[in-house]
């Protein structure tokens, strides 16, 4: 069974958000499906899309799983925003976490050092 999974995150200010996810992913967005909504595909058939939808917006809460933790928050950094919080759990998993402009959480997570 194929599946693809698109993970959405309302905004209030498309503009702003636009620029602020270029900048997390370090690339624009794979398609446009209208005015005010982004999409960008992180794996093949995984998804992730910004909307304009005020009255939601600073709610989302993704964390994405990745091989190099470390490498990633470096081009993050090189790219100028900075992680608001990290984690190492007990079992050593370890997450990084970021705030868009709203407040909505986009986390990355990686394996133990």
């Amino acid at each position: 069974m194929t599946l693809d999974l698109f993970a959405g995150i309302p905004v209030a200010d498309y503009a702003v958000a636009l620029r602020w996810y270029e900048q997390l992913l370090g690339s624009p967005p794979g398609f446009f499906p209208n005015d005010t909504e982004a999409v960008w595909e992180l794996a093949e058939h995984r998804y992730m899309f910004i909307e304009q939808r005020p009255e939601r917006a600073g709610y989302a809460m993704h964390t994405i799983i990745v091989d190099d933790l470390d490498a990633l928050v470096a081009r993050i950094a090189d790219r100028g925003l900075d992680p608001v919080e990290q984690e190492t759990y007990s079992n050593g998993v370890r997450k990084t976490t970021y705030r868009d402009p709203d407040g909505n959480e986009i986390g990355f997570g990686g394996a133990p050092l």
